[in-house]
């Protein structure tokens, strides 16, 4: 397939792509961690020993790319840093119609299926290679008009695949980084970058010149579609071996459903999603699907004062990075597995909830000072604690509640004990 070359004659046009990327990685993670908590957990929910097996090879499968897709938003975070940027974490709410991106890359959370499968490989197909899209995504609009090098202010491009995105932005490093010169385009300090130790995580890149950055988004690209031509191990052939898997073992025994019957249905209607949504109506549904969206805010939060941190310790930097994975393990991947077992409302019988990603607002309302930061997160988890507690009290998932606003109240007691003193 052709494919249209992108355009990086100035630090804003990186920007741009940097900030589009770093929304495209949150939006795809949430995608696929959808459809990681929609699937089964035991025979009790008609599937077979072996079935369940496989429901569980499939599970680490996408719950192992989904932390891929992590490690990809954190290189782009430091590829931002790095050239002088702050590092985004918000995101527009699903679905999500193809307005930032092109038009023919479009989100939307599915339960785990052949559709959601096919949709998961056109967004992961290596570059140059055609796939069709599961059913129902069709562009809305023709492409944007390409951008000429002589334009001041950026703009969306048209990219086909994530791969021809990511190359377009390596392209464009060297591009500047020739005109510039590595000093003056990699002007952001070298503190500001997330570490592999800072995070436990050895695929992690720091960011500090033209070969780190390039290797960075070599990292993205080869998790993703794969070294040019080699696709077998990466996000493409491990998703293509899910899919042929699910459709063998669909073809021997077609009542075989690997997922609960979840809808993406909302807390209240997205602020940015002119088309009304499907609305969580049952009262003890709504109470969960609001805790884990405060979880997550409050994720993202976390995320975004690490990589945008100014004078915090090393005690301190550290106990962002313990209160992020803290938030994922004990209060959102609890409470998104419970949201896939209980009902939407009435009006959607038969139906199951699922946990939305959903934002409230546009993030980006931070200031810099550290005191105030450190002292509205740790206001925040605190009441996470205590709402789910409250919630807890006879809900039919107690247990799990409670459980999440332990660990909620440990994390926000660790902030606490790190929060400077006001002067």
């Amino acid at each position: 397939m052709a494919e249209s070359r992108i355009v990086v004659e100035h630090r804003e046009h990186l920007w741009w792509l940097l900030a589009e990327a770093a929304q495209l990685e949150h939006g795809i993670m949430c995608q696929y961690l959808y459809a990681a908590f929609s699937l089964k957990a035991g025979t009790d929910e008609g599937v077979t020993e072996d079935q369940l097996e496989a429901i569980e090879r499939w599970r680490a499968c996408v719950v192992d790319i989904a932390i891929q897709e992590m490690l990809h938003l954190a290189l782009v975070a430091n590829l931002m840093s790095a050239i002088g940027a702050a590092p985004t974490f918000t995101r527009s709410n699903f679905p999500r119609a193809s307005e930032y991106f092109p038009p023919g890359v479009q989100l939307e959370l599915m339960p785990f299926g052949e559709a959601a499968l096919t949709h998961f490989l056109y967004l992961e197909r290596p570059e140059g290679m055609e796939r069709v899209d599961a059913a129902g995504f069709v562009p809305g609009k023709p492409p944007p008009v390409p951008v000429a090098p002589d334009e001041d202010f950026p703009r969306g491009q048209d990219f086909a695949t994530v791969g021809h995105l990511y190359r377009g932005i390596a392209d464009g490093l060297r591009h500047l980084a020739g005109r510039l010169g590595e000093r003056g385009l990699f002007v952001g300090p070298p503190r500001a970058q997330a570490t592999p130790d800072a995070f436990q995580w050895p695929d992690l890149i720091a960011v500090t010149d033209l070969a780190s950055a390039v290797a960075a988004v070599d990292e993205i690209v080869e998790q993703g579609e794969g070294a040019r031509g080699e696709w077998q191990t990466a996000h493409y052939g491990r998703f293509l071996e899910v899919h042929d898997e699910h459709a063998a073992l669909r073809a021997a025994d077609p009542r075989f459903e690997p997922a609960r019957p979840v809808l993406p249905a909302f807390s209240s209607q997205p602020f940015d999603i002119a088309e009304p949504q499907p609305l969580i109506t049952d009262p003890t549904t709504k109470g969960v699907s609001d805790m884990f969206n405060m979880g997550y805010e409050v994720l993202l939060q976390t995320l975004t004062r690490y990589f945008t941190h100014t004078d915090e310790t090393p005690d301190q930097l550290a106990t962002l990075v313990s209160t992020a994975l803290g938030l994922m393990a004990g209060v959102l991947r609890p409470l998104g597995d419970t949201l896939t077992m209980l009902p939407v409302g009435p009006e959607h019988p038969g139906r199951t909830a699922g946990p939305t990603f959903q934002m409230y607002y546009q993030m980006g309302n931070f200031v810099p000072w550290r005191q105030a930061a450190w002292t509205l997160l740790c206001e925040r988890v605190r009441l996470l604690s205590d709402r789910c507690g409250v919630l807890a009290e006879g809900h039919p998932a107690e247990p799990t509640i409670t459980a999440a606003a332990g660990s909620a109240r440990k994390l926000a007691d660790a902030l606490q004990a790190r929060t400077p003193a006001v002067p």
